[in-house]
């Protein structure tokens, strides 16, 4: 493991509320903030009773709350503006954000900018800090995947010009995170997978990272057992909520690890392809793991060994290098089993793909992410992963 600093500063939720039915105690979180809640959602959430039991959960505990329900897509700018302006109309003092990553990244998004004002892509990169305190929000993940719950990051598309803006500061932590894995038992075979392989990206790249430290390591070490031994249980059964609830728990710990050590390379390529292509971030990632993972190896191997003896069911003595193949041979045939194909597959058109190389490269790059892999990559080998990853057999 690469580190060039001794002192690391940890960040999580204030609240971490977790078990089986912990959405019951959003009222009692919620009033102990506020008085009116804005409830982030999108219509499938809506569709499946979440957004009503919400609103059930709090009028018990004699608050007030009105709805939007606009996240249709990965999140955008224009979300952040009309949530806000919902926000301001009805008075609301205390936002919730009920669904996967989109509709929490939304949430944080709104909190910041409601009290601090400005364009969300003003606070990229630091360029603009969030001085005021946000409006509380409480994040309530109905996937096991993005660990948006439990970082301090919220990843907005510019739609002027495509680009997904990975915005981090400490103020869009939410103030609590409730964790239920009842909520992700509705989540389809194709959006458990996704969301799962987004979870254990998350986990290896912490772990691999240059910023990674012991903190971040101990969980991203938890969170890749958990999740390489149940995400193929809850893609065949999704009603086994032992597995659920592993998978939650090892998403919480994945996204508590990447926001104190940061994603890598993998996610740096991923929110480009997103951004030009409509690929969901989960798959993108999915897409991409095997391709960097066999990239990365060289300058990684005693970590990959590490996520190697979780896929070594039969206790066999392997060389680190061999514990290394295992760990990205298991994940590749783990994608196939659950159906993640390369991009081309996808549907996306070759011409266009390659002709969007170039912006996908230098996007890439000037995210940060690629700068925190073991083996920091060269635009030309930059490129020339994009076009592995399109062909990519798994």
């Amino acid at each position: 493991m690469i580190q060039t600093k001794t002192i690391f500063t940890v960040h999580s939720p204030a609240t971490i509320v977790y078990g089986r039915d912990a959405f019951e105690e959003v009222g009692v979180y919620a009033k102990k903030l506020g008085n009116k809640a804005l409830i982030i959602s999108d219509p499938i959430m809506d569709s499946l009773g979440f957004v009503n039991q919400c609103r059930t959960y709090l009028k018990a505990q004699g608050l007030e709350a009105v709805s939007y329900l606009g996240v249709t897509t990965e999140p955008v700018d224009t979300y952040v503006t009309e949530g806000q302006d919902v926000l301001q109309a009805e008075g609301c003092d205390v936002i919730i954000s009920v669904g996967g990553g989109s509709c929490i990244d939304t949430g944080k998004a709104i909190a910041v900018v409601a009290t601090n004002g400005g364009y969300i892509g003003d606070y990229i990169k630091m360029q603009k800090i969030a001085e005021q305190a946000p409006i509380p929000h409480i994040a309530i993940p109905t996937t096991a995947g993005t660990g948006s719950e439990a970082t301090d990051a919220t990843v907005i598309t510019n739609t002027q010009n495509d680009v997904k803006m990975m915005i981090k500061q400490p103020a869009f932590m939410p103030t609590i995170a409730i964790v239920d894995p009842v909520l992700t038992v509705t989540s389809p075979p194709a959006i458990t997978a996704a969301t799962g392989i987004d979870a254990l990206s998350h986990a290896i790249e912490s772990y691999l990272s240059r910023l990674a430290h012991p903190y971040s390591n101990v969980l991203a070490l938890s969170a890749m057992e958990l999740i390489v031994n149940n995400l193929f249980r809850v893609y065949e059964h999704g009603d086994d909520l032992d597995a659920r609830e592993a998978m939650s728990l090892g998403s919480l710990q994945a996204g508590l690890s990447f926001s104190n050590a940061s994603v890598a390379l993998v996610h740096g390529m991923s929110r480009p392809i997103g951004a030009l292509f409509h690929v969901p971030h989960g798959i993108s990632n999915a897409m991409l793991l095997p391709v960097v993972l066999e990239f990365s190896k060289d300058a990684c191997i005693h970590q990959l060994a590490d996520l190697g003896e979780f896929f070594n069911k039969d206790g066999k003595l392997l060389t680190k290098e061999e514990l290394a193949d295992l760990a990205i041979i298991s994940i590749k045939e783990m994608c196939k089993k659950m159906g993640i194909g390369n991009l081309k597959q996808w549907g996306i058109e070759g011409d266009a793909f390659y002709a969007a190389i170039p912006k996908m490269t230098v996007d890439a790059i000037a995210s940060g992410s690629p700068g925190n892999n073991p083996k920091i990559p060269t635009e030309d080998e930059l490129r020339e992963l994009y076009k592995i990853a399109y062909h990519y057999e798994f």
